[in-house]
């Protein structure tokens, strides 16, 4: 108890009795007996009362012994049940849980990984990816300061995602082997690299590698197939000295749309696993290439993410120019960024007045914008602030999902306030922690003219945020070129958009969303919308409903064999709808593998001072993990604050002293 608190306590007691002594006493030339008892209920009332106010509280020092933590992590995707694992699986796990000298040494925790991570629940074995570097990575997130370990039960085999093997983990990594460790004699396409788009009557390239593990001279047959029908054949030569073999073809784009091809390696008489003997790809056929400007007064870093964003769409070529030195004719252009623009841009607006997006910053002059029609309006001071974004669910232009535009770095403008009018934001301001209803990112429509505002400069800082948490430049890059599509169309508004890809694989989840607008273009949450599934080959129809997720209609679908589908998406009571198809390749990544990658796991092991075990040797880990002088419980003290009195009981108590001394006063007539 602090000295402050028993000064208050002191205190309390003080003025309890001046108040007591003053009722009962003061001025009172011969009290009654009676007025000592009431002094005293008196007395203890108020005192009781003042130490509800003042709680006196008591540190108490804990002393806390605090286990390592042991993190099992549990391989929960379709390779475990392709090697025939899962009771092996199950029966690892359930050792672990009944190990008591385990529990006693260690803080248990078990979680299973595929693409994601989560706390073990159940095993289903189903999943389609496998990123075993993110389920370690994030374990050490969640227990940065514990000194415990790590057991990985897995096959090793990992098919998206950063290479294990070259994780940084503070935690010792002990990996338990599942699967075939034998190595048998296989032919493998490793990798197909192949662009999506190519242009009519054009070539375009396709880059296959095979890969052989044998110990014999051979002499397979590549094959690459278009609807069935062989369209290139090479014979190859490989052997242990010469394992793998890059094969190129070149193809002419004669008919524009969607295209589907496949390749394939003749397999081997004693080949185990032929189902990575072939992979299918598609290549989307149009008639020309969209070619982008990005006119700029400034150099900025900014400049060059335009570009590397759009030009992930091969179907845009992106150009680079500075303002001042610009000697080509804007109108050879379908779409225009007009990057931080001044009074220098003004011959080009004017000239090209739409397709374009304005990107605004701390060298944009602002009274050159404000002066066009551009239906916004700056009140800035030459002063510059830092703008964080804030999603627009109710933005209805066109579909654009949330990528965590709440956590990327602030974009940079000149301060002040924005007046728009017929404008559709997709991203608020957010100024200090609030969100304020000043677009960020917007949208115009006026007739058939579209073009969008950027308002704040270093969207580069986005496109590093976005690759940090998705390990990729895709979702980052997908968002820039839906504003390209949607600004660079000069097609009608649709009021059904359908959102689907032209290639899937097998058993992988497909998630088709759609946009629905009334007659009004605005968004309709109060329509029935249903999708019609037809495989082309079986002709099996299946109906699925949409369900309403925020501002648009969304369905998942799952299961689907291999082959082509066509599919319609109807509005019910309305003459709208869209069409068309899709192929579900006959490809699992997980059942491309013939063995358990145990040379990564022994490589991860040694780097992080672990251990490798196989999985007969089960009861082998356990001994070693409990015998590991390095994982010891730690002793942690932990103050607490503790109420030295109960506030119920203290009430009742100051009640039941009041109700007596008004008993006993009325019992004298003094009431």
């Amino acid at each position: 108890m602090s000295t402050i608190t028993l000064l208050y306590i002191i205190i309390a007691v003080l003025i309890s009795v001046a108040i007591s002594f003053f009722q009962y006493f003061f001025k009172v030339k011969k009290a009654p007996k009676h007025h000592i008892f009431l002094f005293v209920l008196r007395t203890f009332a108020i005192f009781l009362l003042l130490l509800l106010l003042i709680n006196p509280k008591l540190k108490i020092t804990e002393i806390q012994n605090e286990k390592p933590k042991l993190s099992v992590l549990v391989d929960n995707s379709l390779s475990t049940s392709f090697f025939k694992e899962e009771e092996t699986v199950k029966s690892i796990l359930e050792k672990f849980q009944e190990s008591k000298e385990l529990k006693e040494k260690f803080d248990l925790n078990l979680f299973t990984f595929n693409d994601k991570i989560s706390p073990l629940d159940s095993l289903s074995f189903t999943n389609s990816k496998t990123n075993i570097a993110k389920a370690i990575t994030n374990v050490n997130s969640l227990q940065k300061d514990d000194l415990g370990g790590i057991v990985l039960i897995s096959d090793g085999n990992q098919t998206i995602g950063n290479d294990y093997e070259y994780v940084n983990s503070k935690k010792s990594i002990y990996p338990l082997v599942i699967g075939d460790t034998t190595v048998y004699e296989d032919l493998k396409i490793s990798q197909l690299n192949v662009n999506k788009y190519s242009y009519l009557n054009n070539k375009f390239p396709v880059e296959v590698f095979v890969n052989y593990e044998g110990k014999k001279v051979i002499n397979p047959t590549f094959s690459i197939y278009k609807s069935g029908k062989r369209i290139f054949t090479k014979k190859l030569t490989l052997s242990p000295t010469n394992s793998s073999q890059v094969v190129t073809a070149e193809f002419t784009s004669d008919k524009e749309g969607t295209h589907y091809y496949s390749v394939g390696i003749e397999k081997l008489s004693q080949e185990k696993n032929t189902k990575n003997n072939s992979k299918s790809f598609s290549v989307e056929v149009i008639d020309e290439q969209t070619k982008v400007l990005v006119l700029t007064s400034i150099m900025h870093p900014d400049v060059g993410v335009f570009k590397k964003s759009i030009e992930t769409n091969k179907q845009r070529k992106v150009e680079i120019a500075q303002v001042n030195s610009f000697k080509g004719n804007i109108k050879d252009y379908q779409f225009v960024v007009f990057y931080q623009p001044n009074i220098y841009f003004k011959k080009y607006l004017e000239s090209f007045n739409s397709n374009y997006l304005i990107v605004t910053g701390s060298k944009t002059d602002w009274n050159f914008i404000n002066s066009l029609d551009l239906g916004i309006h700056k009140s800035f001071i030459h002063q510059s602030e830092d703008y964080n974004a804030s999603y627009n669910s109710n933005y209805l232009t066109y579909i654009q999902e949330d990528i965590g535009f709440g956590g990327f770095p602030p974009l940079t403008d000149k301060f002040g306030a924005v007046n728009v009018k017929e404008n559709q934001s997709l991203l608020f301001q957010r100024l200090k922690g609030i969100t304020t209803q000043a677009p960020l990112l917007t949208t115009f429509e006026k007739g058939e003219d579209k073009y969008g505002i950027l308002l704040g400069e270093g969207i580069w800082k986005w496109r590093s945020s976005s690759y940090l948490k998705e390990s990729s430049f895709e979702v980052f890059d997908e968002f820039i070129n839906n504003i390209v599509q949607f600004l660079a169309s000069n097609k009608k508004r649709k009021r059904l958009d359908v959102k689907l890809s032209n290639l899937y694989l097998a058993n992988e989840t497909i998630v088709v969303s759609a946009l629905y607008l009334d007659k009004n273009y605005k968004f309709n949450d109060r329509a029935s919308l249903q999708l019609t599934l037809v495989n082309n080959d079986t002709k099996e129809t299946k109906v699925y409903p949409f369900s309403l997720v925020n501002n648009s209609y969304q369905l998942k679908i799952s299961g689907l064999n291999s082959g082509d589908y066509s599919y319609s998406v109807k509005v019910a009571n309305q003459k709208i709808s869209k069409s068309g198809v899709f192929k579900v390749a006959d490809f699992q990544i997980e059942e491309q593998f013939t063995n358990a990658n145990k040379k990564k796991l022994l490589a991860l092991a040694d780097k992080t001072k672990g251990k490798l075990f196989y999985k007969d040797q089960q009861n082998d880990l356990l001994k070693e993990l409990i015998a590991d002088k390095n994982y010891y419980s730690i002793q942690r003290s932990i103050v607490k604050e503790e109420s030295l009195i109960h506030w119920k009981w203290i009430l009742f108590i100051i009640v039941t002293l009041l109700t007596i001394e008004w008993f006993v006063r009325k019992y004298y007539g003094k009431i």
